[in-house]
């Protein structure tokens, strides 16, 4: 059974950091790309970045560029995502993804709130 977890979220104020895990099991760890997109209330999730299975390459939205760095254990079936700078903008529901040829599964979610 798949099962993508999400954890690390919670509340901090404007200018502190936050560090999001994602464990995974089920699947081929290694070979799928992880990612972590974001939804905030009334908005549609968006993307937020990515890390490739083998190569470890990142991509990031412009929005984060910078401030926040994905990465990822394959050894753990681990994946982060260090969030520093945080502004109120940031905040939103955290999703983790895992893709691979075929296939797509979701993690449902950690709350990052940034409020002072």
């Amino acid at each position: 059974q798949v099962q993508l977890v999400e954890s690390g979220g919670g509340l901090v104020q404007p200018g502190g950091s936050l560090r999001l895990s994602c464990a995974g099991s089920g699947f081929t760890f290694s070979r799928a790309v992880m990612m972590w997109h974001r939804q905030a209330p009334g908005k549609e999730r968006e993307f937020v970045a990515l890390v490739t299975g083998q190569s470890g390459g990142t991509d990031y939205a412009d929005s984060v560029r910078g401030r926040f760095t994905i990465s990822r254990d394959n050894a753990k079936n681990m994946a982060y995502l260090q969030m520093n700078s945080l502004q109120p903008e940031d905040t939103a529901v955290y999703i983790c993804k895992a893709q691979g040829a075929g296939y797509s599964y979701w993690g449902r979610g950690t709350q990052v709130t940034v409020s002072s």
